[in-house]
Formats: structure tokens, sequence, C-alpha cells
């Protein structure tokens, strides 16, 4: 079983993997080297580390968000061993995508003794709202920016995403309705027999997961301090615009790229980390590249370099700060902190 289970884990890096260096193929099959090397030598490096610096106070904004998600299930977790899952589980998405988010879990609910169930919940309402907050920038963009810019997002962005939907559901309709009828009939037999279920050791325990995935749902309902939440929501996002903006002016040939232009690039960048590779490799630099050139008319030498300083950046940063927190985390023996302290 555990080499079963290692095989598939294998094929599914592989698979990622295979993935991200044909979209960096892609991304970079056109380019002329000697430009973009010269390009990052004479990159200034000043601002790369600003946009560092609003990065680590997103992460940490992050982390308090998430301690406030925490909070209504009755735990209080520290700050630091809260952020330090939380860097641990971006660490990991390198690894494979998404399994950070359970990474971070577990982590946390090992150091805090916090059933992991209910702190899945409070990443779904997390990434849930991530998720329309990107909808909501998506929208004000397409409202307010250029035909242009809106004919190389519907043609790059919804066109392929609607295709890939109707694809989805191309198939016969018979399928579609038989996999609904059959997924009524497991709900009710969960339903209707939970107590006789429960008298088994396997559907106790998804029982208990289940629920404890709902418990932590519902701490969205019954935050402590609302309006801290939101503040740092925005606060998360502003840090996440500084972060994608000070870089433009590491070139020259895009420090006229305005803040709301960087925006943009900060949705399209989102919606291209999406794309289930490692780190976005591949997506991002070419969904970035392509956006410059279309927003701005940059060389697509130059869109690739402002994509490589920003990516590599912050992918190196992780690392960096993962690393760090798995050392303070596990690395060494940490003093004895009085319960409930937060």
């Amino acid at each position: 079983m555990k080499f079963r289970k290692y095989l598939i884990q294998a094929l599914k890096f592989t698979g990622f993997l295979a993935a991200g260096l044909f979209l960096l193929w892609l991304a970079f099959r056109k380019v002329d080297i000697r430009s973009l090397a010269g390009n990052l030598r004479e990159a200034n490096y000043y601002w790369l580390l600003l946009s560092l610096l609003f990065s680590l106070a997103a992460f940490m904004l992050r982390a308090r968000r998430w301690q406030l998600l925490i909070h209504p299930l009755g735990d209080k977790p520290s700050f630091w061993n809260t952020f330090h899952a939380l860097m641990i589980g971006y660490m990991a998405n390198l690894a494979l995508p998404r399994i950070g988010e359970i990474t971070r879990c577990v982590v946390l609910g090992k150091k805090e003794k916090i059933p992991v169930d209910k702190l899945v919940g409070t990443v779904i309402i997390e990434r849930t709202i991530d998720f329309f907050s990107v909808l909501v920038f998506l929208v004000v963009i397409l409202f307010f920016s250029s035909s242009l810019l809106r004919d190389f997002l519907k043609e790059s962005i919804f066109i392929p995403f609607r295709e890939k939907v109707l694809s989805a559901t191309s198939f016969s309709w018979i399928f579609w309705t038989v996999l609904a009828f059959l997924f009524l009939i497991v709900l009710f037999i969960l339903i209707r027999y939970r107590r006789d279920l429960r008298q088994l050791r396997f559907f106790k325990k998804v029982f208990e997961i289940i629920r404890g995935v709902v418990d932590g749902l519902k701490t969205i309902t019954s935050l402590q301090r609302k309006w801290e939440f939101v503040f740092i929501t925005i606060l998360i996002w502003i840090s996440y615009a500084l972060m994608t903006w000070v870089v433009v002016f590491c070139l020259e040939s895009t420090s006229h790229v305005s803040f709301w232009d960087s925006l943009v690039l900060l949705v399209v960048g989102g919606l291209a980390m999406s794309v289930p590779v490692q780190g976005g490799f591949g997506a991002f630099h070419y969904a970035i590249s392509r956006v410059l050139i279309v927003m701005q008319g940059v060389s697509l030498e130059d869109g690739l370099t402002y994509a490589l300083l920003s990516h590599e950046s912050q992918i190196l940063f992780e690392i960096v700060v993962g690393l760090l927190s798995l050392y303070l985390i596990y690395g060494r023996k940490s003093s004895a902190r009085p319960a409930g302290q937060s």
C-alpha cells in the first residue's frame, strides 16, 4: 500500500512538472536569450527587495487572518506557529499543487493540538474569500480597462475557461443524470443509516472528518473580530498589489507601468498561479509576458524579464522562509507556552 501511495504521488509530481516545463518552453521558445540575460544583469534589484518586504507583510497578515478564523473553534494558536505552518504550506505547494493547504493544517494541528479537519474548514473559507476577491478585481478591471485588454482577457482567460466547462459537460446527459442519481442515493443512505454506519470504524472516521470540516466552515459566522478580519483582508490585497507594482521599477522598459495596470498583472498572475503546476511555473511567465505586450507594448524579452524577477524572487523567498519555519517548528525544542496565549 505504501509503495502504491508513493507511486501515485510520484506520478502526480512528474505529470505536474511535465506540464510546467511545457508551459515554460511555450513561454520562452521565441525569446532572444542574450537580450533576456542582459535585462537581468541591468535590473535594479533594490526594488525587488522592497517587493519581498511587501510579500512578507502579506504572509504575516494572512497568518493573523487565519488566527481569527481559528479562534471561534475555541483554540488560540500562537501567531508565530500559525505563520510558520502557513509558510511550510507554501513551500509544500512547490512539490505538489494545493498539497500545501493540507500540510499547513497538519503542521499547525500537531503543534497546537487542534483537530486537523476543523482547520481544513477554516482554510476552505479563506480560499473562498480569496477567490471572490480576485473576481471583484477582475470585474473592476474589465469595467475600466481598454477594449484591447478586455479582448485579451476574453481570448486568453474567459474563452478557454468556458471551453473547459463545456468540454467537461459535453458528455451525454444520461451520464450526468446517472451520476447525480447515484450521489443522491449515497447521500440518502448516509443520512438514513448514519447511526448504524457509525458503528463501523471507517464510517465513524468519515463522519468525524465531515463534522470537523463543517465546524471549521462555521467559524466565518462567529468571528469575534469581524472588522479586523475585513481590514486585514483589504491590507493583504494592498500588500499584494504593491508587491507586484514595485517590481516594474527594476527595469527601465516597464518603469512606466502604473499602479492601476499592476492590478491587472496581479489578477492575471493570480489566475496563472492557480494552474495545477508546481508554483505556477511556465503559466505565470506566459500569462504575464503576454499581458504586458498587449497592455504596455513591451517586448517579449522585457515582459519575460519582469515575470522572472517577480516569480522567481517569490519562489526563492518562500523556500528560504519555509525552510526557516520548518527548522523553528521541528528543528529545535520550543519552550513551553502558557495555554491560551495568542
